[in-house]
């Protein structure tokens, strides 16, 4: 009886759960494939070029002023006819700003992260915004559903970036939180492959988000000195720090190890804020400093070996997902 159910599971899987679930139906978009919003790394000429390929850009906004925003939505709506969201993290100073500059442009699909999902919801949706928000916990999950969102992203440890204090790895988080709530459910977190976003819809994803594969892209605003650095990673290369601040998933370098040694000495948060400074992730991402620069990538850069145009990511992403699904249905 348990075969007859897993054969029928992933013999439609194409079909209702991979071209017309609950991600495709909520954004309109042909591919439940959604590449995250992170700073100074998804720009407008990503954000299309995900959208153009069926996928889901996100425009991060967490490194944009308001007026560099407007910039990128107006560039972005110019470079392609389907659906394209913003990522405004809610904690960022020019988060009211963004909130307002994405009404004013139209924009319909919201990212919101680092922050209280109840702040913002309401007043989006009550603009005709779609409202999704990024988690790291079932009990977040839970203050989503309270707040109204219409779908979340649950991110787990593996993810680069900023990540939850828990350290719940996407394994475990994805149905974790199914078993929480019925929200359409965008996973995330150690995501880059066909193999990978079939693994996660079996676990009770909806669709995936990817950041780290689609920094290592051609579209990417990541600097060519970051994006190198990404090839060149190795398993264990990336470790989580400053989690008396706020945990971040960092690619080792001088400034991360100088970090490392100020916490195994047992530096206070205030001392780890004046050794981080300001800019430190434009340093490294943006502008290709590898010694000093906050450097923000997730564990599965240890498998990216090639920088691609995004629209050949996504196809590969979808031509490995029907090989993966294949090969379960042989073994069952």
């Amino acid at each position: 009886m348990v075969k007859i159910f897993l054969v029928s599971l992933f013999h439609n899987l194409t079909i209702s759960q991979f071209m017309t679930n609950l991600v495709t139906s909520l954004f309109s978009i042909k591919h439940p494939i959604v590449q995250a919003g992170m700073i100074w790394c998804s720009g407008w000429k990503l954000a299309s070029a995900v959208s153009n390929a069926g996928g889901l850009g996100l425009i991060g906004a967490g490194s944009m002023n308001p007026e560099i925003l407007e910039e990128h939505i107006r560039k972005c709506k110019a470079s392609t006819q389907n659906p394209f969201g913003v990522n405004i993290p809610l904690l960022y100073p020019y988060a009211e700003d963004h909130i307002n500059m994405v009404i004013r442009e139209g924009v319909k699909i919201v990212f919101t992260s680092a922050g209280n999902p109840t702040k913002w919801t309401s007043f989006l949706k009550d603009h005709g915004i779609i409202v999704v928000h990024v988690i790291a916990s079932a009990r977040s999950a839970i203050k989503c559903e309270e707040a109204g969102v219409d779908a979340i992203v649950a991110e787990g440890f593996e993810a680069g970036g900023h990540n939850g204090k828990e350290e719940t790895t996407t394994l475990t988080l994805i149905p974790l939180i199914r078993k929480t709530t019925r929200l359409p459910m965008i996973a995330a977190g150690g995501i880059a492959t066909g193999r990978g976003m079939i693994a996660a819809m079996v676990l009770g994803a909806d669709g995936v988000q990817i950041g780290s594969r689609f920094v290592a892209s051609m579209e990417s605003s990541a600097h060519q000195n970051f994006k190198q650095k990404i090839l060149e990673a190795k398993d264990g290369d990336t470790f989580l720090s400053l989690k008396k601040i706020g945990p971040v998933r960092l690619l080792k370098n001088p400034f991360y190890n100088r970090i490392r040694e100020m916490e195994e000495d047992g530096a206070k948060a205030e001392e780890l804020q004046e050794a981080l400074g300001k800019g430190r992730s434009k340093k490294g991402m943006f502008e290709g400093d590898l010694e000093q620069g906050e450097l923000e990538i997730g564990q599965i850069s240890a498998i990216i070996s090639e920088i691609k145009p995004a629209a050949e990511i996504v196809n590969e992403i979808l031509v490995e997902f029907e090989q993966a699904k294949t090969e379960v249905l042989s073994y069952l």
